[in-house]
Formats: C-alpha cells, sequence, structure tokens
C-alpha cells in the first residue's frame, strides 16, 4: 500500500463512504407516506433546520417524529416514520472493514458522522446482525456522531473537537468525505482532505 505523505490520522465520514446509502429512498418512502416536498427539507447538499436539530441532538426521537407528523398533517405512527427515516440506510460492505482494518498499522483512523439517534440505532442493529458485534468500535481509534456532540459537520468546531480529544495536528490529518461542503470545513482549519466522488472504492484514497 502506497503511505500518504505525512499523514498520520484519517478522518472518515460515515454514510456514503463507509456504508452504503441512498437519500431517494428515504425521499421516495416519505413521499409515499404523504410528504410530495420532502426533497426541499432533506438532500445530500441542504436541509431545513428540523434536521440539523436532529443532527445536533438538539430534539429528540420522539420530537423529531412529532414535527414530521405536524409538515405531513398526517397520522403517522412511529414505526412508519422510522421506516421511512432508516430507508436510506443499504448495508456496510465487509471489503470496507478489512481495508480500514489494513489501515491502523501505519495511521490512527477515526469515524466522524452527522447522524442521529434514530439513524444509530438502526446502522447498530444492522451492522450487529451482519457482524455479530459493533465492528465501528473495534476498527476506530474513536467514533465521533454530530448528535452526541451537539454540533454538526462543517462547522469548524466538530472538527477542532476531534483534534484536540485525540491529540491530533490538522496538517498531519486526512479527512475523507462525500459531501463537498463538508470538504470545504475541513481544509478552513487546516485538515488534508479526500472528495470521496460517487464510485470511488477506499483503496482510490492511496491511489
Amino acid at each position: 500500500m502506497q503511505h500518504l505523505p505525512r499523514i498520520k490520522n484519517i478522518v472518515f465520514d460515515f454514510g456514503g463512504v463507509i456504508i452504503n446509502i441512498d437519500y431517494l429512498r428515504t425521499i421516495r418512502s416519505f413521499r409515499e407516506l404523504g410528504i410530495p416536498d420532502f426533497e426541499e427539507q432533506y438532500s445530500k447538499m441542504k436541509q431545513s433546520n428540523l434536521f440539523d436539530e436532529f443532527e445536533k441532538g438538539l430534539i429528540s426521537a420522539a420530537e423529531f417524529r412529532n414535527r414530521i407528523r405536524k409538515i405531513s398533517n398526517t397520522g403517522l405512527t412511529d414505526e412508519q416514520i422510522d421506516d421511512a427515516w432508516n430507508s436510506i440506510l443499504i448495508n456496510l460492505p465487509e471489503v470496507n472493514i478489512r481495508f480500514l482494518e489494513s489501515l491502523k498499522g501505519d495511521y490512527k483512523i477515526f469515524l466522524l458522522s452527522n447522524t442521529n439517534e434514530i439513524h444509530e440505532r438502526a446502522f447498530t442493529e444492522m451492522i450487529c446482525r451482519q457482524f455479530g458485534e459493533d465492528v465501528l468500535k473495534r476498527t476506530f481509534d474513536n467514533v465521533y456522531f454530530s448528535h452526541h456532540l451537539k454540533m454538526r459537520k462543517p462547522e469548524p468546531g466538530i472538527f477542532e473537537y476531534v483534534l484536540n480529544e485525540n491529540n491530533l495536528v490538522a496538517d498531519e490529518t486526512l479527512f475523507v468525505d462525500d459531501s463537498f461542503q463538508h470538504i470545504e470545513g475541513a481544509r478552513k482549519i487546516g485538515l488534508k482532505t479526500f472528495y470521496f466522488e460517487t464510485g470511488k472504492t477506499l483503496p482510490d484514497i492511496f491511489s
């Protein structure tokens, strides 16, 4: 494996980089539940305050569901909302975990994801069914989810938190994400970056 010059640490995004996701599945699911303009409120590039607040852990899952019901003006059940919301999650390829494990001798590796308590519960259950354990905790030196930190990418504070807590030097740290606005946020505080475009695989980072 080609070693990245000067890089000692790699911070990975989760959705779209490590785990396969599909925003369109969620958009279609909510359309079917009576929210035809869901895409205007939630997408890869932008989202409304409701989703920002949920990903920052500023509102609970119960409040999130109640506000979805208010937006849709329907009597959706908690299960209907959760199922539609979690339909974004597809799978975690085992090859990605194997590749990440191969990095550990050369780099410290971290996970930094904008997510929320409903998604965290769903993908943790998915991963435990597939691997028999939460392999994220075993694979990464540290795992960070936005709703636990009360801030989200691309806010500078969330990157600075990860750097400071682990005594990392920005110039020696590579950040990998599939959202360009997050890449720009990381660059502003001095992180090296790799924009993980659609069709990329993890080994492409080193090519």
